[in-house]
């Protein structure tokens, strides 16, 4: 039985029923509809990085590879050292890394404030401190590991400008720091929402975030994943 089987059980759980403008929307939480971000890059490249924690990196590396513009969504580890970043080690909430995913998308089709909005709307639960739904630790933290000072403003621009919305009952806690490096994690985490669709974690806890970026972002949603693993599932 390989490692991740040992952690992420399946919780019992029950599925909140949320609406959106009278439409159900199924999910373990619910999708918030927020605001595109105010303050955006410009379009300066063709190609840009991003990486973003917030939880289990299964579920958030499932919701970007199903943007369009989004040409790669990486499994890994952030804001630790190259020496602890490995499964079992970042597993024990001492070595300072969160689950991340990298995200490469070409900012002409989908911008770093776009992200941003899907990540604060679907992706994650911005307002628990150190953990995301069953799991509980300093490495599923919400945090966004920026790699240039255009990045910091528009993230700190975005999270300021949904505090004095109010869109949440609690306060964000998302953390914005420097990028300092980002490394992919083990090959049998890569694409694995794509690979174990009936595997009760991911039903539960991650399926219902797809549909609530089908529902929520028709217009960046694509059915096909861009896949890190090429192989025919």
């Amino acid at each position: 039985m390989t490692a991740f089987f040992l952690r992420k059980s399946c919780f019992p759980a029950i599925l909140a029923a949320g609406f959106l403008f009278g439409q159900p929307v199924s999910a373990a939480e619910r999708a918030v509809v927020l605001p595109p971000a105010a303050v955006d890059e410009p379009v300066k490249a063709l190609v840009e990085t991003a990486v973003f924690a917030g939880g289990c990196f299964w579920g958030v590396q499932g919701v970007f590879q199903h943007v369009k513009g989004v040409e790669s969504a990486v499994s890994g580890y952030a804001g630790g050292t190259s020496n602890t970043a490995s499964y079992e080690t970042v597993s024990t909430g001492t070595t300072g890394h969160a689950e991340s995913v990298e995200v490469t998308f070409d900012p002409s089709e989908v911008s770093y404030g776009t992200l941003l909005q899907i990540f604060f709307s679907v992706v994650h639960n911005p307002t628990e401190l150190n953990s995301q739904g069953p799991d509980v630790g300093t490495q599923y933290r919400s945090a966004l590991f920026v790699a240039s000072p255009e990045q910091r403003h528009v993230a700190e621009s975005y999270i300021e400008q949904l505090r004095k919305a109010g869109v949440f009952a609690d306060p964000i806690v998302t953390q914005v720091a420097p990028l300092k490096g980002f490394y992919p994690a083990e090959p049998y985490h890569q694409d694995f929402l794509t690979l174990h669709p009936t595997y009760p974690y991911i039903v539960v806890n991650d399926l219902p975030k797809i549909e609530n970026l089908k529902l929520v972002f028709p217009q960046k949603f694509r059915s096909e994943p861009a896949l890190v693993l090429k192989t025919k599932h």
